[in-house]
């Protein structure tokens, strides 16, 4: 059975008369579009519904320059696109965890408006409600004030023009690459060659994934996904992670390596703007399976070891010296880690302790439980959204330089970033980071696509949408940008509350307090998502809107 997922549709304002062609319904989070007041050099977005009374081909649509007196924002800085559907299925009321292998057929499917397609005209047919997502993104020069302008639908010779408007506030949002919130989503760019039949590592594969990856620069993205074996995670995804550091035992034992994959990749990950951390996957694959190239026959070859014995140490304590100093030569050492997901204690202590041998100053990231033993050997160090860090340990980790973050993963029947998920989780999502005082939010897969993406987003395993947030060539989804929706707010009450820190504004601090306290799971099991995340837009508002009369 196949049902229609609709994307929250709350207090709907009908902006044309029943008798008209077309009836325009702003169906966004929040009722009425921009109802909060946006940064200059924020990225600000509204939902809306058309539905015609007739079949209309080639469909487009326009946005007018905003006005405000003399000063105006080019329509150029605003975009409005169709939202297409995508196949998804529903989530498991019974165990409430989405993990573990999901037949054909074995859960209903679902057709969710989630694509944000770059289509410049589409055909609409009668009375059907065709989602369309409109974003503004506010210059960093903007003059503070009320702006108006018009979304113009057009048809050949019919057109619709339909006026809004949103406030400016005069507060600057800083750029993306400024923001301190660690986000942390898993590229792969092995799903863009496959998906587009172009050779793995060629100029057209860096091209194509350059748009892809801009939305994620767009979001604040920190870390840069690479793997320096194959198949780290024993092939999970449709398109399974290749090494991207080669790795030969000559024929008298000795070892060379071949970096040149590994550059190129983060050397195009920096020109997009990601460049802050190299998180590197990993000393402990989940088949502890180690690839190299065999020097005297040339084949691909597997030692398999467990972590902690001999032939392990002899694997990988090489490596280790020799990839340090190549990442000191191109200046990336400091911001380089050594990477491991979900490993248990046994295997990371076996794993340290090579490091520690071979190169001491190597950083190290854990996405996984909590261990107190190693604990303070982790520099990026992520837990489970059930758990929870010790008191006092996320202070400490923060005054020394360390990175402390949470993740949520398809053991979460809620908060999620599913196909099934309400979008306003992902909002949630974010503010629930700050709310638990963590620096950021970890998630596994960015665009690890299905087969067919754009299309049909189940998988074998997991719930759908668990894979990716993103199109194929550049194409974001309602739940991406919720969650970037979700980090700027997070950003702005990073800025607010250090001025009322230094200012001594206990009163706001305390609001702030009461504000995110409703950002536990029993509130939103109780409530739902939307709620939390409308206080707390209502309250940064009320912050804005106290300035101006201030």
């Amino acid at each position: 059975m196949k049902q229609v997922l609709s994307i929250g549709i709350f207090a709907c304002m009908v902006l044309s008369c029943n008798h008209a062609p077309a009836d325009f319904v702003w169906s966004g989070t929040y009722g009425t579009p921009f109802e909060y007041p946006a940064w200059k050099g924020e990225k600000i977005s509204a939902l809306a519904q058309i539905r015609l009374h007739g079949h209309h081909r080639k469909v487009s649509l326009e946005i007018s320059d905003l006005e405000c007196g003399n000063y105006s924002i080019p329509g150029g800085a605003a975009t409005a696109n169709f939202v297409e559907y995508v196949t998804g299925d529903v989530l498991d009321t019974t165990s409430y965890s989405q993990c573990g292998v999901r037949l054909p057929g074995q859960y209903d499917s679902l057709s969710v408006a989630d694509l944000i397609d770059d289509a410049v005209t589409k055909d609409i047919m009668p009375d059907v409600f065709q989602p369309v997502w409109l974003s503004i993104r506010i210059p960093s020069d903007a003059v503070a004030g009320t702006y108006t302008g018009n979304l113009v639908i057009k048809s050949g010779t019919w057109r619709q023009v339909v006026p809004f408007s949103l406030e400016v506030a005069d507060r600057i949002l800083p750029p993306p690459s400024e923001w301190k919130f660690h986000l942390d989503l898993w590229q792969n760019p092995y799903s863009v060659a496959r998906y587009h039949d172009v050779r793995l590592w060629s100029q057209e594969h860096f091209d194509l994934m350059r748009p892809v990856m801009k939305i994620l620069a767009d979001a604040g993205q920190k870390s840069v996904t690479a793997t320096i074996l194959d198949r780290p995670w024993n092939g999970q995804t449709f398109d399974a992670f290749g090494s991207m550091v080669t790795k030969i035992k000559n024929a008298d034992g000795s070892w060379t390596y071949d970096y040149s994959v590994f550059d190129r990749w983060v050397e195009f990950m920096e020109s997009v703007g990601i460049d802050s951390q190299i998180n590197c996957y990993s000393m402990i694959p989940w088949a502890l399976k180690f690839d190299y190239i065999d020097g005297s026959t040339g084949e691909k070859a597997y030692l398999e070891a467990e972590p902690g014995s001999t032939a392990y140490k002899a694997y990988w304590s090489p490596f280790i010296s020799d990839f340090a100093g190549h990442l000191r030569d191109k200046g990336w050492f400091e911001k380089t880690m050594i990477a491991m997901d979900e490993r248990p204690l046994e295997s990371m202590v076996a794993a340290l302790d090579v490091i520690r041998s071979a190169e001491p100053e190597f950083k190290v990231s854990l996405a996984g439980n909590f261990h107190e033993e190693i604990e303070k050997e982790i520099y990026d160090l992520c837990i489970p959204f059930s758990a929870s860090y010790p008191e006092g340990v996320i202070e400490r980790r923060r005054s020394e330089g360390k990175v402390t973050t949470y993740y949520t993963c398809c053991a979460e029947a809620y908060p999620n970033t599913f196909m099934a998920s309400s979008p306003s989780e992902a909002s949630w999502i974010a503010w629930r980071a700050l709310a638990a005082d963590c620096d950021g939010y970890l998630r596994w897969a960015y665009n690890s696509w299905t087969e067919d993406p754009v299309r049909d987003a189940r998988f074998r395993q997991w719930a759908a949408g668990d894979c990716y947030l993103v199109y194929p060539e550049g194409r974001s989804s309602v739940r991406m940008e919720r969650l970037a929706e979700g980090i700027q707010d997070c950003e702005k009450i990073r800025i607010l509350s250090e001025e009322w820190h230094a200012s001594g504004d206990e009163k706001k601090l305390s609001a702030l307090k009461d504000v995110l306290a409703g950002f536990t799971f029993a509130e939103l099991s109780n409530e739902g998502a939307e709620k939390a995340v409308i206080r707390a837009k209502c309250f940064l508002r009320d912050c804005v809107n106290s300035e101006k009369k201030d």
